[in-house]
């Protein structure tokens, strides 16, 4: 859902001028800016680097939920895939900025009680020991699809039609995927104060436009 709404917003931009979308299937979109590649086993890029080179951004948005799952399984999704694709592209695209996206309430000490937190707090931590420009860190809480969006559970419909009363109980606490793309689009070209971005400074970001990325 995240990564289907970021495209979106990348696609929509001015200041986009390619985009490489990596996935196991096909996201079925057609667009002059967009090129696709399918690849199964996201422990290993070897297969991939010359496509990988030459980009200033990456839009990390893969990721699964924790309920179900014990820590060993949910680390070596959460923690152990992105790690290796970020390293990877730090490898050889010094120049590039690594967004990714966390969530509200990740545990940067490793050490708290939430198990989801302290290994998405992990990998906050170590990503921003890799050697790319910039690494921002997007923690969203309740994020409103944005509208036409497929890749939608149930739940997050339901909870996109109360985002307006969420929005009034809890500002805080919630932003939309449109302002994610944005902010992370603008976090590229011009950069932020914050490397860790809370759902105020997601919405704050998101309403900054200049530059071109490609």
């Amino acid at each position: 859902m995240v990564g289907e709404g970021v495209l979106n917003e990348a696609l929509k931009h001015p200041d986009v001028e390619s985009i490489l979308v990596i996935g196991r299937r096909s996201c079925n979109v057609e667009h002059q800016k967009l090129k696709e590649l399918l690849h199964n086993d996201f422990f290993d890029y070897s297969t991939l680097r010359e496509h990988l080179r030459g980009f200033n951004a990456c839009f990390f948005c893969l990721g699964v939920s924790s309920v179900g799952m014990n820590e060993q399984d949910y680390s070596r999704i959460t923690y152990d895939l992105t790690m290796q694709a970020a390293r990877t592209l730090s490898g050889f695209n010094p120049d590039m900025t690594f967004c990714y996206i966390s969530g509200t309430g990740t545990d940067s000490s490793e050490k708290g009680r939430l198990m989801w937190a302290r290994v998405k707090g992990k990998t906050e931590n170590h990503l921003t020991r890799l050697p790319f420009k910039a690494v921002y860190l997007f923690r969203p809480g309740l994020m409103k699809p944005t509208k036409g969006q497929k890749n939608v559970k149930p739940l997050f419909k339901v909870l996109g039609l109360l985002y307006p009363l969420w929005k009034v109980l809890s500002p805080k606490n919630v932003c939309t995927l449109e302002e994610v793309g944005l902010a992370m689009i603008q976090a590229a070209q011009t950069g932020y104060t914050k490397q860790i971005l809370e759902n105020k400074d997601i919405a704050q970001l998101a309403g900054m436009n200049s530059g071109t990325i490609g």
